[in-house]
């Protein structure tokens, strides 16, 4: 409701501009049963659930055809060639394929086994362990979904013949998946930098004290209600012995966020260059541990071929619709109606951040970004904000939307993976602990925006 709201005012604005001559001069003299087609159509394909790139490039038909009388279709082709041969696209499928190829290698197998071994004493050290092996898995996959399905696949069997409660249980593992775009190499700051024109590798490093402070956060959860439910563990001391030897697990990983975000922070590659060589460390490894063959190299190939096209199609058509909202001069006049607004830029910043909230209950987070950064961006820039910073507000956006009920595609990953039968319900209830503090991270940095941008500054 809130986003037809905006949309709505997004309208207004645009009409009284045509009325008294204000704005570009494409939109003078708009059509309103033009404008109100094109609103209509925006809710009725995302309501019905068309897909979205097939859904974002009607409507920049529709937009273009119906509220101005520009010739559009002789740039298309230019509009649509420039992020499709964009070098830092091309990290894309690579970050994807080396997190198939993991899945397949049996590392992540490896990792949560290795970290249970340290952290099963602790009170509820199953969850924490959740917690922390996503994490871990997240600095080499770059997708929520990915990480929740890869490690809810190796968690879930773990906790079968335990004491700890199924909807606490479901809650981690989604909040573990929600690290996923958060911690670099996540995908979400690929598309904010490809869309905004800012450099990825300062958003990677501004996402590091965010990253550590959701973790925190979510650990802290899982400390009251282990407290709360008396969630000890109960099982005998584990020799050091066994847990130094279990080290051992750990470096597969270990090396592989080495290669790829050592190279980064060290700048001695770029993203779609250390994406390169992750793939290339996968497959080392996958070698070694003699997981490496035709079979499992065409399944992860396939894999990451179907999402890569995927994200290339919704990518394509928000361009094309973003071409001709930008022709039309609403980015612009959005953000002078709202900077003139006589309220402080703080008030506005939350108004956005609510838009994402409600947004993100019925709308995926990658087509999230890709429809509304174009718009929006512009405002925020006005505002004096930071464009790094706002890239990662707008990533933990995208992470709370990937888990917000009824919508969130990672609560139904996990929903499908559970051996037990039970309500998607669970899995609600679960998560909304963990949803409640990721808000709570989102506040802390409004007031401390230092915790995101003290490490870019310093380093670069």
């Amino acid at each position: 409701m809130i986003a037809i709201i905006f949309i709505v005012i997004v309208a207004a604005i645009v009409g009284i501009s045509s009325l008294v001559g204000g704005g570009s001069t494409a939109v003078v003299s708009v059509p309103w049963w033009s404008l109100g087609l094109v609103l209509g159509a925006f809710v009725a394909f995302f309501a019905g659930g068309i897909y979205v790139g097939a859904a974002l490039s009607i409507l920049a038909m529709m937009a273009g055809f119906g509220l101005s009388d520009r010739p559009f279709w002789n740039f298309i082709g230019e509009t649509l060639w420039g992020p499709s041969t964009n070098f830092v696209m091309v990290s894309v499928p690579l970050f994807l394929l080396m997190g198939e190829i993991m899945l397949r290698a049996g590392l992540s197998d490896r990792l949560y086994r290795a970290l249970n071994i340290w952290m099963g004493r602790w009170p509820g050290g199953l969850l924490h362990t959740n917690i922390l092996s996503c994490g871990v898995f997240s600095a080499v996959a770059g997708s929520s979904v990915a990480t929740a399905a890869t490690m809810g696949s190796v968690a879930l069997p773990y906790f079968e013949k335990t004491h700890y409660p199924p909807k606490l249980v479901l809650g981690s593992l989604a909040a573990g998946g929600a690290l996923g775009n958060l911690i670099p190499p996540g995908i979400t700051f690929i598309i904010y930098g490809l869309i905004t024109e800012t450099s990825v590798g300062a958003l990677y490093l501004a996402a590091v004290g965010p990253s550590i402070l959701v973790v925190l956060l979510f650990l802290a959860v899982i400390f009251w209600y282990s407290h709360r439910l008396d969630l000890s563990s109960g099982g005998a001391p584990v020799p050091w012995a066994i847990k130094w030897a279990s080290l051992a697990d750990l470096l597969p990983m270990t090396l592989l966020i080495g290669l790829v975000l050592g190279t980064i922070y060290a700048g001695w590659a770029t993203p779609t260059e250390s994406a390169a060589l992750g793939v290339a460390g996968a497959l080392v490894l996958a070698l070694v541990d003699r997981k490496l063959n035709w079979r499992m190299l065409s399944e992860s190939m396939h894999a990451t071929a179907r999402t890569t096209s995927m994200i290339a199609l919704i990518l394509l058509g928000a361009y094309f619709l973003n071409f001709i909202l930008s022709s039309l001069g609403i980015p612009q006049m959005l953000a002078k109606f709202l900077t003139g607004l006589p309220i402080p830029g703080w008030a506005i910043m939350l108004v956005i951040i609510g838009f994402y909230l409600a947004l993100g209950t019925f709308m995926e987070g990658m087509s999230m970004v890709i429809t509304t950064i174009p718009l929006l961006f512009p405002v925020v820039m006005a505002l004096g904000y930071d464009p790094i910073w706002f890239g990662v507000i707008i990533t933990m956006l995208v992470e709370i939307a990937m888990i917000s009920p009824p919508d969130g595609t990672v609560l139904y990953v996990l929903q499908g993976m559970r051996r037990q039968s039970g309500p998607i319900t669970d899995v609600f209830m679960g998560v909304m602990p963990f949803l409640t503090v990721y808000m709570l991270a989102i506040f802390v940095l409004m007031v401390f925006p230092q915790i995101a941008l003290w490490l870019p500054q310093t380093m670069m």
